[in-house]
């Protein structure tokens, strides 16, 4: 039977310190012991059910972890307070000095800087390659490479990874596939194809309330436990810890995210189908016209459809700018970056998300000026919302053109 990861997190069932429907809130930093021995073992990573001290682990965090790992097929996962401190974490765990790492070249500028500006400083280089061609994947790599990294669906122009591909070429190699599925929660189940370690941003679609920061590492025991370690996990060493108050909130919006990603996800196919329909040069995996709807969809749950990210060019800056600050006053979303909002959040990646790509870079990978980043809220009128954003467009002049 094929994984089903929303069946996985709803078979999840605790029960609060006092008979609570949910688990109770673990607020405390520091967790005392009845003996000193207890205590050396906890340190020692040798005692089950026991709590040293938050920035290791908290009953709140463990939950939340538990129901990630569910959800993504894993052992288990450890959150941290923000996806940049999951990712950043995870590929310092797996780098050391004069390591090499091979990732996608189009993906969340964070992490991109991260790579490109940050990590020299460590001696750990990196290689970033069109991560639609296998060859060009596998040519990437030498001896010294220790990672495979790549995004499900790329942030921002909505690339779609060979996830199977990617795993073979890792595993021929002896090296780990890492893939941050924050685009396509429940979608797709990188897992299911081959990846060794799934990461998530849970500011965006797991929590959709647009209101915490959060990351996750979901991975084996042994990576999550080195992970953790107090001798050199950089987990417990950069102190990326999440607050317990937010591990509950992110665990209740959890709930909810099966039926969250259905609607974004038949929200966003209606408006690509729309703007495509009117002319314009729209991405989204949904249609057939994208280079890789077939490859996602082999790869897809298809209960959940292909995500609420779409994006549309609208040929300038210029223009994307008086598009997006009237959506913005008729009350059609925000101009904003993140994702995963109920509203509808837009931005152009190429001066926001996605600014620290160097232009010249940008322009090689196919992120022009007037491209805008659409995260499709949830609307339950969309063909009102067509309708209002159609009319924003002949205002600034933009369908018309289309139309000549």
């Amino acid at each position: 039977m094929k994984f089903k990861p929303a069946n996985h997190i709803q078979d999840l069932q605790y029960f609060g310190e006092f008979g609570g429907v949910n688990p109770s809130i673990s607020d405390s930093s520091t967790y005392t012991f009845l003996s000193a021995k207890t205590m050396f073992d906890t340190f020692e990573g040798n005692a089950e059910g026991c709590y040293l001290y938050s920035r290791h682990s908290s009953p709140s965090n463990l939950y939340l972890g538990e129901a990630l790992a569910a959800m993504e097929g894993t052992d288990t996962a450890n959150v941290a307070a923000s996806g940049m401190g999951a990712i950043t974490s995870t590929l310092l765990q797996l780098c050391s000095a004069g390591d090499h790492i091979v990732c996608s070249r189009t993906i969340y500028g964070g992490t991109y800087a991260f790579l490109k500006n940050f990590t020299p400083k460590f001696n750990i280089e990196t290689s970033f390659v069109d991560i639609t061609k296998l060859d060009a994947v596998e040519a990437a790599i030498n001896e010294d490479t220790k990672v495979l990294y790549c995004e499900s669906i790329s942030n921002p122009l909505l690339e779609v990874a060979d996830l199977e591909g990617l795993s073979k070429i890792a595993k021929k190699h002896n090296i780990p596939l890492v893939v941050d599925n924050t685009f396509s929660p429940l979608s797709i189940t990188p897992t299911e194809l081959g990846a060794d370690i799934v990461i998530h941003s849970l500011t965006k679609f797991i929590n959709g309330s647009s209101d915490t920061v959060g990351g996750v590492t979901c991975g084996s025991q042994e990576f999550i436990n080195s992970l953790r370690s107090v001798n050199d996990g950089a987990n417990m060493l950069l102190g990326p810890t999440m607050d317990s108050l937010r591990s509950a909130s992110i665990l209740k919006n959890m709930r909810t995210l099966h039926i969250r990603i259905k609607q974004h996800s038949s929200n966003a196919l209606y408006l690509a189908q729309k703007f495509e329909e009117d002319g314009f040069r729209t991405v989204y995996p949904g249609l057939p016209s994208h280079p890789g709807h077939e490859l996602f969809k082999k790869m897809m749950n298809r209960e959940y459809g292909f995500g609420g990210m779409m994006t549309i060019d609208v040929g300038s800056l210029e223009k994307a700018n008086e598009l997006m600050e009237l959506m913005q006053e008729s009350n059609l979303g925000y101009l904003a970056v993140s994702l995963g909002f109920y509203k509808t959040l837009f931005s152009a990646p190429g001066s926001s998300t996605s600014s620290e790509i160097p232009e010249d870079e940008q322009k090689e990978m196919g992120l022009s000026d007037g491209l805008i980043r659409f995260s499709i809220g949830l609307d339950n009128d969309i063909d009102r919302t067509y309708n209002m954003m159609r009319d924003c467009m002949h205002q600034v002049g933009l369908l018309e053109a289309q139309e000549a």
